[in-house]
């Protein structure tokens, strides 16, 4: 299986320090956000990833090569300075991807999220357009994105089901992304909600490491994290 790494995003709420350096290249420990992600995969035996970038994007390049220092392969998908959202993201990397189920993880979440066990979920999606991993509503996401049923469909409210918010990881089908054009911005929770809406989404709660390192504030956490050898 395949992985991609979301690493588009421009880091507003990081600045100044994303104002030079690309979010995912900000230091949790010894190791940039992106890093430990290349580690876990490696760890998981996906080798193969791909990295979508916008914002400082050649210094990804630069920092990470073709990933020889991680022991996998990367490739790029470049969008230019404003980036695609996540969906149109995705959608123009699919060339990258290919046409079985892949993993995508945001690139400035840390998690110890199973990618092993993704791997055997991409094998059973049958059909699912796709499986997504959920947390507990942290403070700054207090009402969750999306519900959890008994069943272990995902629906997209909360009503009757179990609140969570959603990970950042998931495996996906690319026909998820097949009426979404190429080079065109778009979100992902929508093409979610309208498969959930479809019956096509399944899910599952971690109650693991998952931090969303979005803020200074976080980031200071994140290197907490690491300094207690929490991260890998």
């Amino acid at each position: 299986m395949k992985a991609m790494i979301l690493a588009a995003g421009r880091g507003e709420r990081m600045r100044p320090l994303t104002d030079t350096t690309p979010k995912p290249l900000l230091m949790a420990g010894n190791e940039p956000l992106i890093g430990w992600h290349l580690r876990r995969l490696k760890a998981a035996g996906i080798t193969e990833i791909v990295i979508n970038h916008a914002w400082l994007g050649a210094k990804i390049e630069a920092a990470l090569g073709n990933g020889a220092a991680y022991g996998v392969n990367i490739a790029y998908s470049p969008e230019g300075a404003n980036g695609l959202e996540t969906a149109g993201g995705i959608a123009t990397a699919l060339d990258l991807l290919g046409d079985a189920p892949f993993l995508v993880i945001n690139g400035d979440v840390l998690t110890d999220i199973n990618f092993q066990a993704a791997c055997k979920q991409a094998t059973q999606l049958g059909d699912n357009l796709a499986h997504i991993w959920l947390v507990a509503n942290p403070e700054h996401n207090p009402q969750g994105d999306f519900g959890l049923l008994p069943n272990g469909r995902v629906q997209s409210d909360t009503q009757h089901a179990q609140s969570g918010t959603f990970s950042g990881v998931g495996v996906y089908q690319p026909a998820l992304f097949a009426n979404t054009p190429k080079h065109t911005a778009a979100k992902l929770a929508l093409l979610l909600r309208q498969a959930m809406n479809d019956n096509r989404v399944s899910g599952e709660f971690h109650d693991g490491l998952w931090l969303d390192v979005g803020t200074p504030e976080r980031l200071a956490q994140a290197n907490e994290l690491a300094k207690m050898g929490k991260l890998g």
